[in-house]
């Protein structure tokens, strides 16, 4: 008995040194690293989704040129069908129609 709550006595002890050198790490995941003056900060594909998509609105091609840079065009993609899904599903929402009515009505498509 006494090895068995040795062994788990050990198992909080490691238990507590994992967290505490997770805690004091000098990086926390979520958190920026720093960058080197003029250099380029990273964008998340939702930020290049939302700046593409509203800069398509605007017939802006330049911007909308720039921000399909940001992130792979497989992310992007990812992104604005994302975007997509949650504007339709909102809109829905407003006009308390469902999202296949909403999404037809915005592509001018017959209803169904």
């Amino acid at each position: 008995m006494t090895g068995f709550l040795r062994e788990i006595s050990e198992l909080f002890r490691d238990l507590r040194d994992f967290f505490t050198r997770l805690r004091t790490a000098p990086h926390r995941r979520g958190s920026e690293e720093p960058r080197a003056p003029g250099t380029k900060r990273r964008h998340n594909i939702f930020e290049a989704a939302a700046a593409h998509v509203a800069a398509c609105a605007e017939d802006d091609d330049e911007r909308s040129a720039e921000t399909a840079e940001w992130v792979s065009p497989e992310a992007l993609a990812f992104g604005i069908n994302e975007l997509a899904c949650r504007a339709v599903i909102a809109l829905a929402r407003e006009r308390r129609e469902s999202p296949q009515t909403v999404a037809r009505d915005l592509l001018n498509l017959p209803v169904a």
